[in-house]
């Protein structure tokens, strides 16, 4: 891709019944995404269309619209929103990828494999910079405290997953902290968010805001599981990847708890020491201890919990469609 050269709308518009009910506001969150990427450092376009086009489910900004419009919003507030809270997940993304040294997402060689490390960081920083100058268009200075606290969560998040690799003595209760910071937050940051914009009452908006933390969290431990169970082709990453960085998971933390000391002191080696040496005696572990049925389990649990903040909604296609993101999120296979 040239740095002159735009991503069609209609290759980074996501479809499927759930999107389908905000289909014009994302044509107007995509068209938000495209004109704010605009910078007179051509670099700073090639690589920030490089990784909006890379596509995905646009699952945040979904939140944000599909929070505002369930309660009856009419505005357009909510596609700046909705676009700033994109160009905020996006910048991890672009740090994300130099952290973990990784060559390839959602099927495509990431940016920092393209384009190296600085260029990938520093354009993250001006996607960063660019969400803040979109969250002052809003004009809502609630909307501004609940983002800004966001990402100070996100990073400390970040961080503690960093700090984590290579531990085989992260419990439970720490890992649920980590996932709550690194990927449910700006779930949740986003549908608490809609719900202000919309002006919903004080029980909506703490439905929707908890609604986004659950959905987080489960998105979170399905994608966990999948380290251990999906195939590159779909994922678009290679199975293993986790376990190759060293991080405890919840499938390896929960074997750790069950397996056989010897099947304990395997993992932990394999936790401290990264790489795939032992990729297919560890996934022979983390099946026949339960440790994926389990970890299914608690994401059930937190998508129970999501589904359940939904009875203080009016009755809406938009409600219905927050149903089905709960349903897909837990069934998903990528």
């Amino acid at each position: 891709m040239t740095a002159n050269s735009a991503p069609s709308l209609s290759t980074i518009i996501p479809t499927g019944p759930v999107h389908a009910v905000v289909a014009d506001d994302f044509l107007a969150v995509n068209r938000t995404l495209l004109a704010q990427l605009t910078s007179r450092i051509p670099l700073v376009e090639t690589i920030g269309q490089y990784i909006i086009e890379s596509g995905g489910k646009r699952m945040r900004p979904l939140l944000v619209l599909l929070a505002a419009r369930s309660v009856g919003y009419q505005g357009d507030q909510h596609i700046t929103l909705a676009s700033l809270v994109e160009f905020m997940h996006t910048s991890t993304l672009l740090h994300d990828d130099v952290v973990d040294e990784s060559h390839m997402r959602r099927g495509r060689p990431t940016a920092n494999d393209a384009w190296g490390n600085a260029p990938s960081v520093l354009v993250g920083d001006f996607l960063y910079s660019r969400s803040f100058q979109m969250m002052v268009n809003v004009g809502s200075m609630r909307i501004m405290k609940v983002l800004s606290a966001a990402t100070c969560v996100i990073a400390e998040g970040e961080v503690q997953q960093l700090v984590n690799v290579g531990n085989p003595d992260v419990s439970e209760a720490t890992y649920f902290e980590t996932i709550q910071g690194k990927t449910a937050m700006l779930f949740e940051a986003a549908s608490h968010s809609g719900a202000i914009v919309a002006g919903a009452t004080p029980e909506q908006e703490s439905a929707l805001q908890h609604y986004g933390r659950y959905l987080g969290l489960a998105f979170q431990l399905i994608d966990d599981l999948l380290d251990y169970q999906g195939d590159a082709s779909t994922m678009g990453k290679n199975v293993g990847d986790d376990l190759a960085e060293g991080k405890p998971t919840l499938p390896l933390i929960r074997a750790m708890q069950t397996g056989t000391p010897e099947q304990a002191k395997l993992i932990r080696q394999a936790i401290r020491k990264g790489g795939l040496e032992q990729l297919d005696d560890i996934l022979a572990i983390v099946h026949n201890t339960g440790a994926l049925d389990y970890t299914r389990q608690r994401a059930e649990e937190m998508i129970d919990k999501a589904l359940a903040q939904l009875d203080a909604l009016p009755e809406s296609a938009y409600r219905d469609a927050m149903t089905q993101l709960a349903h897909m999120a837990i069934n998903r296979h990528a």
